[in-house]
């Protein structure tokens, strides 16, 4: 195949006469690509009321949710029994230190949070954003080593093509290269990466579940041997990785591989489940669905579901053991740590999951989604991948289906994918990403609608997504027939 592109002199109109779009949409003869993004332009579209899984914006479009911000509003938006929750713990007080004080509303958040846990886990620490408890897990790992007297472990294990947060800690641990790029010389030394793990461009042809778990585990190991074993405190890795590479889900088994090293070499296992966690893919932790539970865990988005920012650490059985037996005090703390409001509207949200059986919704209107990508998109030249779990989906997008070639990185496409998308007539919030073949290159977008949604949104969400797919390659592939090569002003 020739050269994509995509420059000034096209962003003018995108046709879509024989791009099969879903009957729901009614493309016009010439369809406007989106405008420049908002590093561009300044500006943002200004967002006036949501409610459930619509928002309104000021000048009276209505967009349906399809991602929930970051996988984040996980029970819709506007949900009146999570205000008035919050407003009921306003009432009696809204902040109180917790260096001086405990409150009701966070011991009740922190005994539902290590019950579903069903035991597994023995302590609870509330917090307000995902890179916050990142950074607070790290810590935790470093004080247990240095409680137990084993002090040279200081090295950090994770993998390529992650992301686990945008502190100076949390960045260090990920393998995002755009978003560390800038940052480089301020991050740990004291963090490696192994490669990452994606079964569709990492897995050889013809190569078992067995065989590709074994090669990645022996990687691993190696890891280990090269830093010295008693150096690693911890790897740390997503059961689901999310926003990096985009849903990608491990083959069975190779959690418990990871374990197993762990184990052998005395270091602990972190999950951060910032974005996979709380029922988005299905279950209420990811790990239920490993078989591996975790030494230390994060928890962020779907945890208060958006009402309120909120995160939590949950830290195994056996190091809260330990803490409670030597009377260890974890040497960490946030101004808004244990914040009142913030459990009491994590707490409310998390019951409404449960007495609404929300997780059985999960899974199956997360396979409905999965057929319906897959009918509607499962054979664009232009679709490399459709994967998720739950309803923590994507698709990843490629310029040669045949090969996996990633279109490149500056082209671009997943965003304008994304702001095609969210435009009439399409009207689709989908959240995009970039990254996913490695190096910074790859383009993907990610659907992660509301546990409450129904066949008929997903039906919306993805004749949407289908239809701006089908307008913008169709357009792109249209430029390059044309024999249009010039290289001038590639505009967003």
């Amino acid at each position: 195949m020739g050269d994509y592109l995509l420059h000034q002199d096209i962003e003018q109109e995108a046709h879509a006469d024989s791009c099969g779009m879903a009957s729901a949409h009614d493309v016009p003869a010439s369809l406007p690509l989106p405008p420049a993004p908002p590093s561009v332009t300044g500006g943002r579209p200004l967002l006036t009321r949501g409610e459930g899984h619509y928002l309104f914006l000021e000048d009276g479009q209505r967009i349906t949710d399809g991602c929930g911000g970051a996988a984040v509003a996980c029970i819709g938006h506007g949900r009146k029994d999570v205000a008035k929750a919050m407003a009921k713990q306003i009432d009696k007080f809204t902040y109180v230190s917790w260096a001086h004080f405990d409150n009701k509303a966070t011991r009740d958040l922190a005994d539902w949070l290590i019950k579903s846990t069903g035991g597994e886990m023995g302590k609870a620490y509330i917090m307000c954003s995902g890179s916050e408890v990142v950074e607070a897990a790290l810590k935790l790992a470093r004080e247990y080593f240095v409680w137990i007297g084993q002090t040279r472990r200081v090295h950090f294990i994770t993998r390529d093509d992650s992301y686990h947060g945008t502190t100076i800690g949390s960045l260090s641990l990920s393998g995002h290269v755009s978003r560390r790029a800038p940052f480089e010389p301020l991050l740990m030394r004291q963090r490696h990466r192994i490669s990452a793990f994606h079964p569709y461009r990492q897995r050889l042809a013809g190569e078992s579940d067995a065989e590709f778990v074994g090669r990645k585990a022996e990687e691993l190991e190696q890891q280990f041997l090269e830093l010295g074993p008693d150096s690693v405190a911890a790897v740390v890795m997503e059961p689901v990785v999310g926003a990096a590479l985009g849903c990608v889900p491990a083959v069975p088994g190779y959690f418990k591989s990871v374990q197993d090293i762990c184990r052998k070499y005395g270091a602990l296992l972190i999950f951060d489940e910032v974005m996979c966690g709380m029922g988005r893919t299905g279950t209420l932790h990811a790990w239920e669905q490993e078989g591996v539970v975790p030494d230390l865990q994060t928890l962020g988005k779907g945890l208060a579901g958006g009402y309120q920012p909120a995160s939590a650490l949950l830290v195994g059985k056996d190091i809260s053991r330990l803490m409670e037996s030597q009377g260890r005090t974890f040497t960490h703390g946030h101004t808004y740590q244990n914040h009142p409001v913030v459990a009491a509207a994590a707490l409310k949200v998390q019951q409404i999951v449960q007495d609404e059986d929300l997780l059985t919704n999960v899974r199956t209107q997360g396979a409905y989604l999965q057929l319906q990508l897959r009918e509607k998109l499962g054979s664009h030249p232009n679709v490399g991948d459709i994967r998720g779990r739950g309803l923590f989906w994507a698709v990843e997008f490629v310029r040669d289906r045949s090969t996996k070639e990633p279109f490149p990185a500056g082209m671009q496409i997943a965003l304008r994918v994304q702001k095609l998308a969210q435009n009439p007539p399409y009207n689709v919030l989908l959240y995009q990403g970039q990254g996913c073949a490695g190096g910074g290159s790859g383009d993907h977008v990610m659907i992660m609608p509301a546990y409450n949604v129904d066949s008929r949104v997903i039906d919306e969400i993805v004749a949407g997504l289908s239809a701006a797919v089908e307008a913008f390659f169709s357009r792109v592939c249209q430029v390059q027939d044309e024999g249009d090569q010039r290289q001038d002003g590639l505009v967003l």
